[in-house]
């Protein structure tokens, strides 16, 4: 999906992006693609929600973890979007009223 995404940025305020959090060995291609979303000129005063899901199976790495392989506090660093990050589980509902709290609010200071 990742080459067509772009044919979607136009009036985008609030970017969520997940990340499979029992899966290390595509860690990196996320990050690649984070990094993408993040470096597009359309996205640069999206808000941004990185989801880290599948906290429920017994193999997730740590949020600590995942920061820390995917650099994140540089990213944030030098991201011109205001980046926040939830640990979520889509199967179970863990999270997700966050995920709308979040998402109400970063609408209402777009509106």
């Amino acid at each position: 999906m990742g080459p067509i995404w772009s044919s979607y940025y136009g009036n985008c305020h609030s970017l969520l992006f997940m990340i499979d959090a029992s899966n290390p060995t595509q860690l990196s291609a996320s990050c690649v693609q984070l990094l993408g979303l993040l470096s597009a000129e359309q996205l640069a005063e999206a808000s941004v929600l990185i989801l880290f899901n599948k906290i429920d199976l017994p193999c997730y790495m740590t949020i600590e973890e995942m920061q820390s392989l995917i650099r994140l506090p540089d990213i944030i660093a030098c991201a011109k979007q205001n980046i926040t990050t939830a640990e979520i589980s889509a199967l179970k509902g863990t999270g997700l009223s966050e995920v709308l709290q979040w998402l109400q609010d970063t609408h209402r200071s777009h509106s």
